[in-house]
Protein backbone atom coordinates (compact mmCIF):
# COMPACT_ATOMS: atom_id res chain seq x y z
CA UNK A 1 0.00 0.00 0.00
CA UNK A 2 1.34 3.39 -0.82
CA UNK A 3 1.73 6.00 2.35
CA UNK A 4 2.88 9.94 2.42
CA UNK A 5 5.93 9.71 -0.14
CA UNK A 6 5.96 6.93 -2.81
CA UNK A 7 8.48 4.40 -1.76
CA UNK A 8 6.80 0.89 -2.29
CA UNK A 9 9.81 0.38 -4.35
CA UNK A 10 11.72 0.21 -0.72
CA UNK A 11 10.08 -3.43 -0.57
CA UNK A 12 13.86 -5.52 -1.79
CA UNK A 13 13.93 -7.28 1.33
CA UNK A 14 10.56 -8.94 0.79
CA UNK A 15 8.28 -7.38 3.46
CA UNK A 16 5.57 -5.31 2.09
CA UNK A 17 2.86 -3.14 3.14
CA UNK A 18 0.03 -5.15 4.71
CA UNK A 19 -3.64 -4.34 4.96
CA UNK A 20 -5.89 -7.48 6.52
CA UNK A 21 -9.31 -7.97 6.57
CA UNK A 22 -10.93 -10.94 8.33
CA UNK A 23 -14.10 -11.18 10.17
CA UNK A 24 -13.66 -11.37 13.99
CA UNK A 25 -12.89 -14.85 15.66
CA UNK A 26 -14.61 -15.54 18.62
CA UNK A 27 -12.49 -16.53 21.74
CA UNK A 28 -12.14 -19.86 22.94
CA UNK A 29 -12.32 -21.39 26.37
CA UNK A 30 -14.47 -19.10 28.50
CA UNK A 31 -15.27 -20.41 31.88
CA UNK A 32 -18.33 -21.73 32.81
CA UNK A 33 -19.69 -18.65 34.74
CA UNK A 34 -23.25 -17.42 35.35
CA UNK A 35 -24.42 -14.22 33.55
CA UNK A 36 -21.58 -14.28 30.88
CA UNK A 37 -21.98 -12.38 27.78
CA UNK A 38 -20.03 -13.05 24.40
CA UNK A 39 -19.86 -11.01 20.99
CA UNK A 40 -21.63 -13.35 17.94
CA UNK A 41 -20.84 -13.38 14.43
CA UNK A 42 -17.73 -14.85 13.63
CA UNK A 43 -16.65 -16.21 9.69
CA UNK A 44 -13.15 -16.91 10.12
CA UNK A 45 -11.71 -19.72 12.17
CA UNK A 46 -8.04 -19.14 13.47
CA UNK A 47 -5.82 -21.11 15.42
CA UNK A 48 -2.75 -23.46 13.62
CA UNK A 49 0.17 -21.97 13.01
CA UNK A 50 1.21 -21.91 9.65
CA UNK A 51 4.57 -21.21 8.09
CA UNK A 52 6.72 -20.38 5.15
CA UNK A 53 4.93 -17.77 3.26
CA UNK A 54 7.15 -16.30 0.44
CA UNK A 55 7.23 -12.44 0.08
CA UNK A 56 5.02 -11.16 -1.91
CA UNK A 57 5.87 -11.08 -5.67
CA UNK A 58 5.20 -8.09 -7.81
CA UNK A 59 2.61 -8.72 -10.58
CA UNK A 60 0.73 -5.60 -11.97
CA UNK A 61 -0.09 -4.81 -15.56
CA UNK A 62 -1.29 -7.13 -18.03
CA UNK A 63 0.45 -10.29 -16.75
CA UNK A 64 -1.96 -9.83 -12.99
CA UNK A 65 -5.03 -11.99 -12.72
CA UNK A 66 -7.88 -11.52 -10.02
CA UNK A 67 -7.52 -13.55 -7.50
CA UNK A 68 -10.54 -15.67 -6.65
CA UNK A 69 -13.38 -14.83 -4.53
CA UNK A 70 -15.43 -11.22 -4.00
CA UNK A 71 -13.37 -8.41 -6.12
CA UNK A 72 -12.40 -5.64 -4.16
CA UNK A 73 -9.44 -2.39 -4.32
CA UNK A 74 -7.55 -0.01 -2.28
CA UNK A 75 -6.26 3.68 -2.55
CA UNK A 76 -4.55 6.10 -1.14
CA UNK A 77 -3.43 9.74 -1.95
CA UNK A 78 -1.03 8.62 -4.41
CA UNK A 79 -4.11 7.06 -6.43
CA UNK A 80 -5.73 10.27 -7.35
CA UNK A 81 -9.33 11.08 -8.31
CA UNK A 82 -11.35 8.40 -8.57
CA UNK A 83 -14.26 7.24 -11.02
CA UNK A 84 -16.10 5.01 -8.37
CA UNK A 85 -18.66 4.34 -10.83
CA UNK A 86 -16.32 2.97 -13.43
CA UNK A 87 -14.51 0.52 -10.70
CA UNK A 88 -18.30 -1.22 -9.87
CA UNK A 89 -18.77 -1.61 -13.14
CA UNK A 90 -15.56 -3.27 -13.23
CA UNK A 91 -16.62 -5.63 -10.68
CA UNK A 92 -15.01 -3.73 -7.51
CA UNK A 93 -17.83 -4.63 -4.66
CA UNK A 94 -15.46 -2.94 -2.05
CA UNK A 95 -12.42 -0.61 -1.65
CA UNK A 96 -10.10 0.32 1.35
CA UNK A 97 -9.02 4.06 1.12
CA UNK A 98 -5.91 5.50 3.36
CA UNK A 99 -7.10 7.69 5.55
CA UNK A 100 -4.24 8.20 8.30
CA UNK A 101 -0.65 8.07 9.34
CA UNK A 102 1.40 7.99 12.69
CA UNK A 103 -0.21 10.81 14.73
CA UNK A 104 0.24 13.66 11.83
CA UNK A 105 -1.16 12.96 8.86
CA UNK A 106 -4.22 12.49 7.15
CA UNK A 107 -4.84 11.79 3.38
CA UNK A 108 -6.37 15.03 1.80
CA UNK A 109 -8.30 12.87 -0.66
CA UNK A 110 -10.12 10.22 2.19
CA UNK A 111 -13.14 12.48 2.23
CA UNK A 112 -13.58 12.30 -1.53
CA UNK A 113 -12.56 8.96 -1.98
CA UNK A 114 -14.05 7.36 0.90
CA UNK A 115 -17.31 9.17 0.46
CA UNK A 116 -17.30 8.25 -3.70
CA UNK A 117 -16.85 4.68 -3.03
CA UNK A 118 -20.23 4.33 -0.88
CA UNK A 119 -21.89 6.94 -3.40
CA UNK A 120 -20.86 4.11 -5.92
CA UNK A 121 -22.50 1.37 -3.86
CA UNK A 122 -19.30 0.07 -2.37
CA UNK A 123 -18.51 -1.48 0.41
CA UNK A 124 -15.86 0.84 1.86
CA UNK A 125 -13.16 0.86 5.28
CA UNK A 126 -10.33 3.42 6.03
CA UNK A 127 -6.44 2.08 6.88
CA UNK A 128 -4.06 3.43 8.80
CA UNK A 129 -0.77 3.18 8.00
CA UNK A 130 1.16 2.43 11.47
CA UNK A 131 4.20 4.20 12.45
CA UNK A 132 4.93 2.35 15.80
CA UNK A 133 8.21 4.21 16.77
CA UNK A 134 6.49 7.48 16.72
CA UNK A 135 4.05 7.16 19.33
CA UNK A 136 1.97 4.08 21.19
CA UNK A 137 -0.48 1.77 19.46
CA UNK A 138 -3.76 3.37 21.81
CA UNK A 139 -2.69 7.26 20.44
CA UNK A 140 -2.33 6.11 17.08
CA UNK A 141 -5.74 4.13 17.27
CA UNK A 142 -7.43 7.31 18.72
CA UNK A 143 -5.71 9.24 15.45
CA UNK A 144 -7.50 7.21 12.88
CA UNK A 145 -10.54 6.60 14.28
CA UNK A 146 -10.79 11.00 14.78
CA UNK A 147 -9.70 11.01 11.30
CA UNK A 148 -11.74 8.50 9.02
CA UNK A 149 -11.24 5.59 10.69
CA UNK A 150 -14.34 5.42 13.37
CA UNK A 151 -16.90 2.55 12.02
CA UNK A 152 -20.60 3.20 11.99
CA UNK A 153 -23.41 0.18 11.48
CA UNK A 154 -24.53 1.43 8.51
CA UNK A 155 -24.26 -1.92 6.28
CA UNK A 156 -21.53 -0.60 4.42
CA UNK A 157 -18.69 -0.07 6.74
CA UNK A 158 -15.76 -2.11 6.84
CA UNK A 159 -14.07 -2.65 10.09
CA UNK A 160 -10.56 -0.01 10.01
CA UNK A 161 -7.32 -1.47 8.56
CA UNK A 162 -4.25 -1.66 10.66
CA UNK A 163 -1.75 -1.33 7.73
CA UNK A 164 1.55 -3.09 9.07
CA UNK A 165 4.56 -3.41 6.90
CA UNK A 166 8.12 -2.89 5.93
CA UNK A 167 9.46 0.40 7.02
CA UNK A 168 9.39 2.62 4.15
CA UNK A 169 11.54 5.71 6.06
CA UNK A 170 14.85 3.80 7.14
CA UNK A 171 16.86 6.28 5.20
CA UNK A 172 15.02 9.06 6.80
CA UNK A 173 14.69 7.55 10.49
CA UNK A 174 17.52 5.28 10.26
CA UNK A 175 15.39 2.68 11.63
CA UNK A 176 15.39 -1.10 10.65
CA UNK A 177 12.11 -3.21 8.96
CA UNK A 178 10.63 -3.10 12.31
CA UNK A 179 10.79 0.61 13.37
CA UNK A 180 13.35 -0.38 15.73
CA UNK A 181 11.25 -2.54 17.77
CA UNK A 182 11.61 -5.73 19.61
CA UNK A 183 9.52 -8.65 18.52
CA UNK A 184 8.28 -8.30 22.44
CA UNK A 185 7.63 -4.53 21.63
CA UNK A 186 5.93 -4.70 18.21
CA UNK A 187 3.59 -7.50 19.99
CA UNK A 188 2.48 -4.92 22.34
CA UNK A 189 2.25 -2.01 20.07
CA UNK A 190 -0.20 -3.84 18.18
CA UNK A 191 -1.69 -5.22 21.12
CA UNK A 192 -2.21 -1.58 22.79
CA UNK A 193 -3.66 -0.64 18.97
CA UNK A 194 -6.36 -3.26 18.41
CA UNK A 195 -7.58 -3.30 22.04
CA UNK A 196 -8.29 0.86 21.81
CA UNK A 197 -9.41 0.56 18.64
CA UNK A 198 -12.08 -2.24 19.37
CA UNK A 199 -13.34 -0.65 22.72
CA UNK A 200 -13.47 2.89 20.41
CA UNK A 201 -16.23 0.84 17.79
CA UNK A 202 -16.88 -2.64 19.00
CA UNK A 203 -15.34 -3.95 16.10
CA UNK A 204 -12.24 -5.93 15.89
CA UNK A 205 -9.50 -4.21 13.15
CA UNK A 206 -8.13 -5.67 10.15
CA UNK A 207 -4.68 -6.12 10.20
CA UNK A 208 -2.73 -5.88 6.67
CA UNK A 209 0.63 -7.70 6.89
CA UNK A 210 2.57 -9.93 4.80
CA UNK A 211 3.67 -13.55 6.80
CA UNK A 212 7.47 -12.23 5.99
CA UNK A 213 7.06 -8.92 8.14
CA UNK A 214 5.23 -10.97 10.59
CA UNK A 215 7.72 -13.35 11.57
CA UNK A 216 10.89 -11.12 11.51
CA UNK A 217 8.78 -7.90 13.64
CA UNK A 218 6.52 -10.05 15.63
CA UNK A 219 8.42 -13.25 16.16
CA UNK A 220 5.41 -15.12 14.17
CA UNK A 221 3.05 -13.95 17.14
CA UNK A 222 0.03 -15.84 17.77
CA UNK A 223 -1.92 -12.86 19.57
CA UNK A 224 -3.61 -11.78 16.86
CA UNK A 225 -6.20 -14.31 15.50
CA UNK A 226 -9.41 -13.36 16.15
CA UNK A 227 -8.40 -10.13 14.06
CA UNK A 228 -9.63 -10.82 9.99
CA UNK A 229 -6.30 -11.19 8.22
CA UNK A 230 -5.63 -8.68 5.17
CA UNK A 231 -2.62 -10.74 3.34
CA UNK A 232 -0.17 -8.76 0.63
CA UNK A 233 1.31 -11.48 -1.29
CA UNK A 234 1.66 -10.12 -5.03
CA UNK A 235 1.39 -13.49 -7.12
CA UNK A 236 -1.12 -15.86 -8.34
CA UNK A 237 -1.67 -17.59 -5.11
CA UNK A 238 -1.98 -16.25 -1.46
CA UNK A 239 0.82 -18.66 -0.47
CA UNK A 240 0.89 -19.68 3.59
CA UNK A 241 -0.26 -17.48 6.27
CA UNK A 242 1.49 -15.80 9.38
CA UNK A 243 0.81 -17.75 12.65
CA UNK A 244 -2.47 -17.44 14.66
CA UNK A 245 -4.42 -17.42 11.50
CA UNK A 246 -5.84 -20.59 9.67
CA UNK A 247 -7.19 -18.58 6.90
CA UNK A 248 -6.97 -14.93 5.38
CA UNK A 249 -10.02 -12.80 4.87
CA UNK A 250 -8.43 -10.34 2.28
CA UNK A 251 -5.76 -11.16 -0.30
CA UNK A 252 -3.79 -8.29 -1.76
CA UNK A 253 -2.55 -10.45 -5.17
CA UNK A 254 -1.06 -6.97 -7.03
CA UNK A 255 -0.19 -3.31 -5.93
CA UNK A 256 -2.00 -2.43 -9.32
CA UNK A 257 -4.56 -3.48 -11.41
CA UNK A 258 -5.58 -2.67 -15.08
CA UNK A 259 -8.67 -2.49 -14.38
CA UNK A 260 -9.59 -1.00 -11.00
CA UNK A 261 -7.81 2.28 -10.00
CA UNK A 262 -5.69 1.02 -6.93
CA UNK A 263 -4.35 -2.40 -5.59
CA UNK A 264 -5.91 -5.80 -6.97
CA UNK A 265 -7.81 -7.58 -3.81
CA UNK A 266 -10.07 -10.46 -3.03
CA UNK A 267 -12.22 -11.07 -0.52
CA UNK A 268 -12.05 -15.12 1.25
CA UNK A 269 -16.08 -15.75 1.09
CA UNK A 270 -19.20 -14.49 -0.16
CA UNK A 271 -20.43 -11.54 -0.38
CA UNK A 272 -23.16 -12.07 2.53
CA UNK A 273 -20.23 -12.51 4.38
CA UNK A 274 -18.40 -9.38 3.31
CA UNK A 275 -21.30 -7.61 3.93
CA UNK A 276 -21.51 -9.60 7.61
CA UNK A 277 -18.43 -7.54 8.57
CA UNK A 278 -20.68 -3.85 7.58
CA UNK A 279 -22.89 -5.44 10.60
CA UNK A 280 -23.13 -4.93 14.80
CA UNK A 281 -21.97 -7.48 16.25
CA UNK A 282 -25.19 -9.69 17.76
CA UNK A 283 -24.49 -10.03 22.06
CA UNK A 284 -25.90 -12.70 24.28
CA UNK A 285 -26.18 -13.52 27.48
CA UNK A 286 -26.89 -16.46 29.58
CA UNK A 287 -28.74 -16.68 33.14
CA UNK A 288 -30.87 -19.00 34.64
CA UNK A 289 -31.73 -21.10 37.56
CA UNK A 290 -32.42 -24.68 38.98
CA UNK A 291 -35.97 -25.44 40.59
CA UNK A 292 -36.83 -28.76 41.72
CA UNK A 293 -36.54 -31.10 38.85
CA UNK A 294 -36.15 -28.04 36.09
CA UNK A 295 -33.57 -26.00 34.50
CA UNK A 296 -34.26 -23.33 33.23
CA UNK A 297 -32.11 -21.23 31.13
CA UNK A 298 -32.80 -17.62 29.60
CA UNK A 299 -31.00 -16.22 26.21
CA UNK A 300 -30.69 -12.73 25.59
CA UNK A 301 -29.98 -10.27 23.22
CA UNK A 302 -28.30 -7.77 24.53
CA UNK A 303 -27.00 -6.07 21.05
CA UNK A 304 -28.07 -3.64 18.71
CA UNK A 305 -28.31 -6.54 15.65
CA UNK A 306 -30.66 -9.86 15.45
CA UNK A 307 -29.28 -12.92 15.82
CA UNK A 308 -29.91 -15.69 13.72
CA UNK A 309 -29.43 -19.92 13.87
CA UNK A 310 -27.88 -19.73 17.65
CA UNK A 311 -27.07 -23.16 18.73
CA UNK A 312 -27.00 -24.24 22.59
CA UNK A 313 -25.08 -27.23 23.81
CA UNK A 314 -25.86 -28.69 27.10
CA UNK A 315 -25.28 -31.91 29.29
CA UNK A 316 -26.24 -32.25 32.87
CA UNK A 317 -23.84 -34.05 35.33
CA UNK A 318 -24.67 -35.90 38.28
CA UNK A 319 -26.30 -39.05 36.64
CA UNK A 320 -29.51 -36.91 35.78
CA UNK A 321 -31.26 -37.94 32.81
CA UNK A 322 -33.36 -35.50 30.59
CA UNK A 323 -36.82 -36.27 30.35
CA UNK A 324 -37.99 -33.38 28.44
CA UNK A 325 -36.91 -30.04 27.32
CA UNK A 326 -38.22 -26.99 25.29
CA UNK A 327 -39.25 -26.04 21.92
CA UNK A 328 -36.30 -26.20 19.52
CA UNK A 329 -34.48 -28.40 21.67
CA UNK A 330 -33.50 -31.95 21.49
CA UNK A 331 -31.96 -34.39 24.02
CA UNK A 332 -30.38 -37.68 24.41
CA UNK A 333 -29.81 -39.15 27.81
CA UNK A 334 -27.73 -36.31 29.73
CA UNK A 335 -27.50 -34.14 26.28
CA UNK A 336 -29.52 -31.39 24.95
CA UNK A 337 -28.79 -29.34 22.17
CA UNK A 338 -31.36 -26.42 21.21
CA UNK A 339 -31.81 -24.06 18.15
CA UNK A 340 -33.09 -20.52 18.42
CA UNK A 341 -33.79 -19.39 14.66
CA UNK A 342 -33.84 -15.48 15.55
CA UNK A 343 -33.58 -13.47 18.35
CA UNK A 344 -34.41 -9.67 17.93
CA UNK A 345 -32.15 -7.12 20.23
CA UNK A 346 -32.89 -6.68 23.33
CA UNK A 347 -35.60 -9.81 22.96
CA UNK A 348 -34.98 -12.98 25.15
CA UNK A 349 -36.24 -17.01 24.94
CA UNK A 350 -36.13 -19.02 27.94
CA UNK A 351 -35.21 -22.66 27.95
CA UNK A 352 -36.64 -25.28 30.11
CA UNK A 353 -34.95 -28.56 30.76
CA UNK A 354 -36.51 -31.06 32.98
CA UNK A 355 -34.68 -34.06 34.36
CA UNK A 356 -36.07 -37.40 36.34
CA UNK A 357 -36.35 -36.91 40.05
CA UNK A 358 -33.51 -37.89 42.00
CA UNK A 359 -32.88 -39.30 45.17
CA UNK A 360 -32.01 -36.55 48.04
CA UNK A 361 -27.64 -36.58 48.88
CA UNK A 362 -25.70 -38.33 46.21
CA UNK A 363 -23.53 -36.59 43.79
CA UNK A 364 -22.98 -33.27 42.79
CA UNK A 365 -26.37 -32.52 40.21
CA UNK A 366 -26.48 -29.61 37.44
CA UNK A 367 -26.31 -28.46 33.94
CA UNK A 368 -23.80 -27.02 32.23
CA UNK A 369 -24.75 -25.15 28.27
CA UNK A 370 -22.91 -22.77 26.50
CA UNK A 371 -23.79 -20.70 23.42
CA UNK A 372 -20.30 -20.72 21.23
CA UNK A 373 -17.96 -19.73 23.89
CA UNK A 374 -20.46 -17.82 26.18
CA UNK A 375 -21.42 -20.77 29.00
CA UNK A 376 -22.90 -21.02 32.21
CA UNK A 377 -23.64 -23.30 34.94
CA UNK A 378 -26.87 -24.28 36.70
CA UNK A 379 -26.29 -26.59 40.34
CA UNK A 380 -29.70 -27.93 41.77
CA UNK A 381 -29.91 -28.70 45.22
CA UNK A 382 -28.97 -31.74 47.28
Amino acid sequence: MKHRTAVIAAVAAGVLALETGQASALPSGSAFTAGSAFTAGSAFTTGSALSGASAPARSSGPAAQWAPGVVGTDVSNWTGDVDWVAAAGNGAAFAFVHASEGVDYVSPRFTAQYGGAAEAGLLRGAYHFAQPHESGGAEQADFFVKNGGRWTPDGRTLPGVLDLEDNPYGKKNGLDTCYGLTPEQAVTWVGDFTRRYRRRTGKDAIIYTTTSWWRTCTGDSLAFGRNPLWLARWGGEPGELPAGWKRHAFWQSADKSDSLPGGQNSFNGTPSQLRALTRAPSKIRLTGAARGNAYTVTVTNTGAAPVRALTLAGRTFGGQKIVKAGKGCRFSGTAVRCTITGLAPRARVRLTVTVAPAEPGGPKRGLKIAAGPVALTLAAAR
